[in-house]
């Protein structure tokens, strides 16, 4: 039965659902006196498909519009022929290689390819796998530098108690989790006006023989801003060739690994670098898929301790398993399949670049009014922020501005920085792929409109109010 439209114009009377029939007029109508829904527990009995269809789409209808959503790194749009792939594929399971070998097949396609983009130097011989997101693939990577660390100390009689691991104090929170979840000490470099991104600086006072590795950003969520990872694997070599300490680099990538290897292939940040053991993504963000899927490739084979691969039983078969997460959708690796075999690289990089182009767009047209000084422009990834100009205004901030950008739709963060300059509040824009010119124009005349608008109050506004609207 074809579902009502959004409109829950159904043509008939709700004196008609009243009296039991069947069809379009139940989709909408009630009966007369019905209770709202239960939210916290289930009914006793339920109600017609085109009812309860009904009355999801219209509470959805709350969300905000995702295209107009720029706080979000992930996907909202895909072509017409990868939604008839998820339509046919949204039942297969992941896990399930038995039943589903050549999903599993193309997984293995899938992390290959992601290999040779970030120039693993034996693609055929490397190990990889797929995750429910870059936050599983960050803890796989993670959990590997630990029990490659454990192992070594062990090999020679030393204790394993006190590993610690080294990011950047505006890491995604992934990594505070893993540190807590798996008990190992979270060190923090700060961040500073002179040093916004971790950058091999003082990088000696933090390492010790407990360390486990380092983490890279290619891609601050704060400003969208590279970490120079060749710096600091240099800096990591000086260290080891001062006190014998070798400390592994994980790349997060899970924006910049899959705009880096397209927009700037001569920036060395990967697998060219011997010190980096393993790199992470999301293919729902900058790989363009739909939300549910991340990857994590290895250097070498080696680089992965084998002992956290299982081989598991299950339906009929036996098989390898790497993951935290046991059955998930398989649907996701075959889009991103689909992608890397329907774009191919100029295709990615098409994509990007217009993603880009957008980005600098935008930067430079809000760099350009008086109220705002740029922290970043998007040069790197498609993501820039910016702050206000100091001394510009005693009658609003970046919060304010943020709530009339909402009043039209737009959903741009403020929020503070992280320790030790959480004093300093951004904004920031995520370019994705669907932000057209056109419409980023329409953002950019929203932008100048509702500056202007504050700019001109003659009275301070409320600061009681404005939350930060984004938590990182």
């Amino acid at each position: 039965m074809t579902p009502p439209d959004s409109t829950g114009s159904t043509g008939s009377t709700g004196a008609t659902a009243a009296a039991g029939s069947t069809g379009a007029a139940q989709a909408f109508h009630r009966p007369p006196g019905a209770a709202v829904s239960r939210r916290h527990s289930i009914a006793d009995t339920g109600m017609e498909a085109e009812a309860a269809y009904q009355l999801v789409h219209d509470e959805t209808m709350l969300d905000g519009n995702a295209r107009l959503n720029l706080a979000t790194f992930v996907s909202t749009w895909m072509d017409d022929y990868a939604d008839k792939i998820y339509a046919e594929s949204y039942d297969k399971n992941m896990i399930d290689k038995d039943e589903y070998p050549q999903t599993a097949a193309i997984e293995e396609n899938c992390w290959h390819i992601i290999a040779g983009l970030w120039n693993c130097p034996d693609v055929a011989n490397t190990i990889g796998t797929s995750t429910i997101g870059s936050s599983e693939a960050c803890m796989l990577g993670g959990l590997a530098l630990k029990r490659r660390w454990q192992l070594a100390r062990h090999h020679v009689g030393k204790p394993t108690g006190r590993p610690n691991l080294i990011m950047s104090s505006a890491v995604q929170v992934v990594w505070e989790k893993f540190c807590n979840y798996w008990d190992v000490e979270a060190r923090y470099v700060p961040i500073s006006a002179e040093h916004p991104v971790l950058d091999g600086h003082d990088l000696a006072r933090y390492v010790d023989e407990n360390t486990i590795g380092v983490v890279a950003i290619m891609g601050q969520t704060y400003t969208g801003t590279y970490e120079p990872v060749q710096q600091i694997a240099a800096a990591l070599d000086a260290i080891q060739a001062k006190t014998g300490y070798d400390v592994p680099i994980h790349v997060d990538g899970a924006s910049g690994a899959m705009i880096a290897p397209f927009l700037q292939p001569d920036l060395v940040w990967d697998f060219r670098l011997e010190r980096v053991h393993s790199i992470s993504t999301s293919g729902h963000k900058y790989g363009l898929v739909y939300p549910g899927v991340g990857w994590v490739v290895w250097r070498t084979a080696d680089c992965l301790p084998a002992d956290l691969i299982f081989d598991v039983s299950y339906l009929g078969g036996s098989m390898p398993t790497l993951a935290l997460n046991f059955s998930r959708p398989g649907a996701q690796v075959l889009l991103q399949y689909y992608l890397f075999l329907h774009l191919g690289r100029e295709g990615y990089r098409a994509i990007q670049q217009a993603s880009q182009d957008v980005a600098l767009y935008l930067s430079a047209g809000i760099g350009a009014l008086d109220a705002f000084e740029l922290c970043s422009d998007g040069s790197d990834i498609p993501v820039f922020a910016w702050r206000q100009t100091e001394g510009h205004t005693d009658k609003w901030n970046l919060y304010h501005l943020s709530d009339r950008l909402r009043m039209k739709g737009w959903q741009i963060p403020a929020y503070p920085m992280p320790a030790d300059l959480e004093e300093l509040t951004v904004q920031r824009i995520v370019v994705r792929n669907g932000l057209s010119m056109d419409i980023a124009e329409d953002l950019l005349a929203d932008i100048v409109e509702e500056t202007a608008y504050l700019d001109a109050l003659e009275t301070p506004m409320p600061v009681e109010g404005p939350t930060a609207g984004f938590h990182h």
